[in-house]
């Protein structure tokens, strides 16, 4: 069979379904499959972060903190924004396209196999194969360390086969109920499934009913538990544009200045610190890693006059921290600048939910429809939180173009509710 190329590398993908759609949660496909390939996931000593809330944005600053200390790192993420080969990184950068269709065609030619052998019986599904493909790459890579974020859950999730150095729980919130659980403590269970007997992992500050079914697991494992909420964030600065502070731990006094924006980064940089000094990386190593992480279209700031972020909040504690920021930033901008939103959403999203969190802080509302099967069409979101006032402009392109005609230098817009809608319009903001 020819090698594949990268755009049917990614065409292959895609026939295998929606991710969440096709969803099957379970290890044994997974286990059967990397064994089939020699195990690649044992190569490389791993980061497994799960949770709800800020599982991305901690995986960010510890790949780049790992990164900053001269290792030669991989960060494997979803979803993407734009390309898939994004999922997959090495050294901060995501992998080729020519690399990204090599691993996919040695993990497909190995599933074929083990269907014709009745070892499998269908292929892998879009994200186990993507997660194996990314032990391949890493291993090919010769990775030192990798960052592993949890796709959904945790204990059935694919990443779930690693035997970690250190396993991170980020906040847990109510997300995915028809996969995960229609309570926190059933929700909690799944997440804390990564970790694994005798490996340390660090717990962000967590609701008690989430606290209490951690600890549980943590007993049952013996996985000692180390609270990032021991850390404080002293002399805390916090503006439009970053944060700014000293995470402090008993001797420990780690200035951080920190790009990503919003109040509830400095939770997630605390997580990572705390991760960070576990795993020996002196302070000012941390300090220069936190600095320069970079996280696309979460809460991010694109372009200024007018400010235009990017924020792929699509929960309800997500879009209650981008409420926050934009109520301690953005509601009485200077020169009477106006809040502009565009937002689109997928169909398995709460509005009744969503919509009172965000929209009465927009001076201007804008629905569209990001170009997904799942999309909510931009009239039915209107229908569905009555917002009559908002417009309506299905194209998310030419939403933004027409937004950016219409807003004076003061204002602010504001593109959430879907990481793809966030995914579908960052290269036209981003050159």
């Amino acid at each position: 069979m020819s090698p594949f190329a990268y755009p049917d590398s990614v065409q292959f993908l895609y026939t295998l379904g929606n991710e969440y759609k096709t969803l099957k949660l379970g290890l044994d496909r997974i286990e059967a499959l990397l064994a089939r390939l020699d195990h690649p996931h044992r190569a490389t000593p791993f980061v497994h972060v799960a949770g709800t809330n800020g599982k991305g944005s901690t995986c960010a600053m510890i790949e780049r903190a790992l990164r900053t200390s001269g290792r030669r790192t991989g960060l494997f993420i979803s979803p993407h924004l734009v390309e898939p080969t994004e999922r997959v990184q090495i050294n901060g950068e995501p992998v080729t396209p020519a690399d990204f269709a090599s691993a996919f065609e040695e993990v497909h030619e190995a599933a074929l196999t083990m269907i014709a052998d009745g070892v499998l019986d269908g292929h892998p599904t879009y994200f186990e194969t993507i997660t194996a493909m990314a032990y391949l790459l890493f291993r090919g890579h010769k990775v030192e360390i990798g960052v592993l974020e949890t796709g959904m859950g945790g204990r059935l999730d694919a990443t779930n086969v690693v035997d970690p150095l250190l396993s991170v729980l980020t906040p847990i919130d109510f997300d995915h109920e028809k996969f995960l659980g229609t309570t926190i403590p059933q929700i909690a269970a799944e997440k804390a499934g990564i970790l694994k007997p005798g490996r340390p992992a660090i717990v962000a500050l967590q609701r008690p009913e989430a606290l209490a079914v951690i600890e549980q697991r943590a007993r049952e494992t013996g996985s000692p538990l180390l609270h990032a909420s021991s850390w404080r964030a002293e002399d805390l600065h916090q503006d439009a544009y970053g944060n700014h502070f000293t995470a402090t731990f008993r001797q420990h006094a780690i200035p951080v200045e920190l790009p990503l924006i919003g109040a509830h980064q400095v939770d997630n940089a605390l997580t990572a610190v705390a991760a960070l000094v576990h795993l020996g990386l002196p302070a000012e190593i941390i300090s220069s890693g936190l600095k320069a992480t970079r996280w696309p279209g979460r809460l991010e700031c694109v372009r200024r006059h007018p400010d235009i972020f990017l924020d792929g909040a699509h929960n309800p504690s997500g879009a209650a921290a981008l409420a926050r920021y934009i109520r301690e930033f953005h509601t009485n901008r200077a020169g009477g600048g106006r809040v502009w939103m565009l937002f689109g959403a997928m169909n398995d999203k709460d509005l009744s939910v969503l919509a009172p969190l965000l929209f009465p802080l927009a001076h201007e509302l804008v629905f569209t429809t990001p170009h997904q099967t799942r999309a909510f069409p931009a009239e039915t979101i209107r229908d569905l939180t009555g917002e009559t006032r908002a417009r309506i402009l299905p194209a998310p392109a030419g939403a933004v173009d027409c937004i950016l005609r219409e807003a004076r230098p003061e204002d602010a817009l504001f593109i959430t509710g879907s990481l793809y809608l966030v995914g579908e319009v960052r290269p036209l903001l981003v050159p």
